[in-house]
This record gives structure tokens, C-alpha cells and sequence, in this order.
């Protein structure tokens, strides 16, 4: 037997029952470490679950950052410089990573406080995380106001993607489960995943099949 809860419900909660809801009731999100670097040095990396794909051509990758009525280390960073990284959480890091939610001034950088580490390489400016198996580079693009809540909408544009060698398939899907990649759910749940099937392209009249794995040698 279902149950329910109606809006009035909903507007009548404590305000961090309301948040673990409606953060939860979404499903599984895709989450992810931010990192960034000021024009003076100083390092952040940021826990993130508001990641979403915008479109393949050109390569564009949204997140959500919440107002900035205080101040946002990572937002105020990659709108300086212009760049920052997206990096997939895995089940060896996933601690540090939720730490990372914690508000620290801004000369304090995350990946000690957590014993990740930073990563730079082929000239991008913002740091990688050393630990995370998929990395992309990441070109700020565009910052969107959305009024109805004061959250900010930012897209980027993939400057590069790093992958591990045997986790690419020919037909260009990464098998991100193959990578250890995680998932969770509401604020603090994390979750492995287990692959039910990999389909072939819906066309009216014509039943979908299972797709091989067949990686790039």
C-alpha cells in the first residue's frame, strides 16, 4: 500500500527533513568532485550530485551551485580563471569526497584537509584529482540565474577526458561501472551499481536487443 505526502506536508517540515526528501526522492545522481584554483593559489575541491549533461555537440556539461549569498569558493574560482575539472567519485574515496561538503575558509584547501591530491597536467589550469579514475577538463561557457530559488546554473564545455585504458568501448561508451564509478542518492547515501543490460537504439516497430561490451584494445 502506497502513502503520501501532500505540499502542505511538505512546506510544513523541519526544513532538513524537507531537504533529505526532496534530495532523495529524485533517485540516483551522478556525483562528482569539483576542483578549481585561484589566480593566487589557492586550491578547492567540492562534492557535487547537480551534474547533467546539456548536449554532445558541442561537449556541454551543467552543475547547479547553490546562491551565493555566502561566499562559493568553487563558483567564485572557475569564474576567474575560467576553468575547472569534474572528477568521478570512486568506492576507495568516497569518504574524503563527502568531506569535502564541510565549509572551509578559502586559503584551506580541501585535498589536504582530505588527503586526496592534487593533479596537474598538459597545461590545464585547474587541478584533477589524483585518486578518481575518469577526469575531464572543463571550459567555463555560461552562468544562469534561475530566480525561482536563487540557484545558479553553470555550463562548461569538455576541454579533454581522462579514462582508464580498457574502460572504452568502440562505439565510444565509457563503462563507468568497469572504472568503480559510484552513484548516490539524497545527501549522504552513496551506492555501487550493478549493470541490468546495455540496449540498442528505440525505433518504432522493432524490438530492442542487448548491446556487447566490445572495448577498444
Amino acid at each position: 500500500m502506497q502513502k503520501s505526502i501532500s505540499l502542505d506536508q511538505i512546506e510544513a517540515m523541519d526544513s532538513r527533513e524537507r531537504v533529505n526528501l526532496i534530495n532523495a526522492i529524485v533517485g540516483f545522481k551522478c556525483v562528482n568532485l569539483i576542483g578549481t584554483v585561484d589566480t593566487l593559489g589557492n586550491e578547492n575541491l567540492a562534492v557535487f550530485s547537480s551534474i547533467i549533461h546539456l548536449g554532445s555537440n558541442p561537449a556541454l556539461i551543467g552543475f547547479i551551485t547553490r546562491p551565493d549569498s555566502v561566499e562559493r569558493h568553487t563558483l567564485s574560482n572557475l569564474l576567474e580563471t575560467g576553468s575547472y575539472t569534474i572528477n568521478h567519485i570512486n568506492s576507495a574515496i568516497y569518504k574524503q569526497a563527502h568531506q569535502t561538503a564541510a565549509r572551509y575558509d578559502k586559503s584551506t584547501s580541501e585535498f589536504d584537509i582530505t588527503g586526496l591530491h592534487a593533479l596537474y597536467k598538459d597545461g590545464f589550469t585547474a587541478p584533477f584529482v589524483q585518486e578518481s579514475n575518469i577526469q575531464m577538463a572543463m571550459k567555463f561557457k555560461q552562468k544562469i540565474d534561475i530566480e525561482l530559488n536563487g540557484t545558479i546554473l553553470i555550463i562548461g564545455e569538455v576541454q579533454a577526458i581522462y579514462y582508464p585504458e580498457d574502460c572504452l568501448c568502440v562505439d565510444g561508451f565509457i563503462d563507468i561501472e568497469k572504472a568503480d564509478t559510484i552513484t548516490c542518492s539524497g545527501l549522504d547515501s552513496y551506492h555501487s551499481t550493478v549493470r541490468l543490460d546495455r540496449l540498442s537504439y528505440a525505433v518504432p516497430d522493432k524490438a530492442v536487443r542487448s548491446i556487447n561490451l566490445n572495448y577498444v584494445e
